[in-house]
């Protein structure tokens, strides 16, 4: 039975201290309990360690929000998939659209840092979507398809079995256009229909498929209720512990 995940992008944002306070906030707030969902925060590499060392043993865990696409070496500024590792960090999101588009990450970029991960031990959170230009031109399914056909569809199926997706509509994100729960339930019934395609039905049933497009504590219940959503990548709600809480008690 596929999970039910939250987790929270805290993107470039808070120092080291506030990045201490705001995971020590969650965890009091999850207060021992058990959610109804895996609940994960993606820190900056700054705070991987100090994070994961602070929320050890309970319900939290902690992401990455990227990793380099080589072992080691002569990389000034790059860090890699076992450098997160060795902080605790159990999961590493991978494909952002942010790292797409301002970064120039490619698919061949992708799958490098896919094979590190998983040579590893971290799950990734691999991240796809459309910009408003192709949802406009109807051709959203194209993209979406050829992003995944580019990456994790050429993975073997045991290691498909260990990531997680999150779709992430770009045009509805910081643009004023806001996605429907109808427009998100289809484009993840889509996916989950092209990994059926792809490794079996059996396998597609237990893909965790996340929404990333503005879910908050308004919207998630109804997100969360449809039968191809499993969860939510947050981005902004996920900076203020009493917000990320409500989108965790949705489930």
């Amino acid at each position: 039975m596929r999970k039910n995940i939250v987790a929270g992008n805290w993107k470039m944002n808070k120092n080291l201290q506030e990045g201490i306070v705001l995971a020590n906030e969650l965890k009091e707030l999850l207060n021992g309990a058990t959610p109804n969902c895996e609940v994960v925060i993606g820190t900056p590499f700054i705070h991987l360690a100090a994070v994961a060392e602070l929320v050890k043993g309970s319900a939290i865990k902690v992401a990455a929000q990227n990793c380099g696409d080589k072992e080691s070496g002569a990389y000034t500024g790059e860090v890699s998939a076992a450098m997160v590792k060795s902080t605790g960090a159990e999961f590493v999101i991978l494909g952002h659209s942010e790292r797409r588009e301002y970064y120039g990450e490619t698919s061949a970029t992708l799958n490098a840092k896919l094979a590190l991960a998983f040579a590893n031990g971290l799950t990734p959170i691999y991240c796809c979507g459309e910009p408003l230009a192709i949802r406009e031109a109807n051709a959203q399914n194209d993209f979406v398809k050829r992003q995944l056909d580019e990456t994790i569809f050429a993975l073997s199926a045991d290691d498909f079995k260990k990531l997680a997706i999150a779709y992430e509509p770009i045009w509805a994100i910081g643009t004023g256009v806001t996605a429907s729960t109808e427009q998100a339930q289809e484009m993840l019934a889509y996916i989950r229909s092209l990994i059926a395609d792809k490794f079996g039905k059996e396998i597609a049933e237990n893909t965790s498929i996340l929404y990333g497009g503005s879910c908050n504590a308004k919207n998630a219940p109804e997100l969360f209720a449809q039968p191809d959503i499993d969860g939510g990548l947050i981005g902004g709600a996920s900076l203020k512990s009493a917000d990320f809480k409500a989108i965790i008690d949705a489930f």
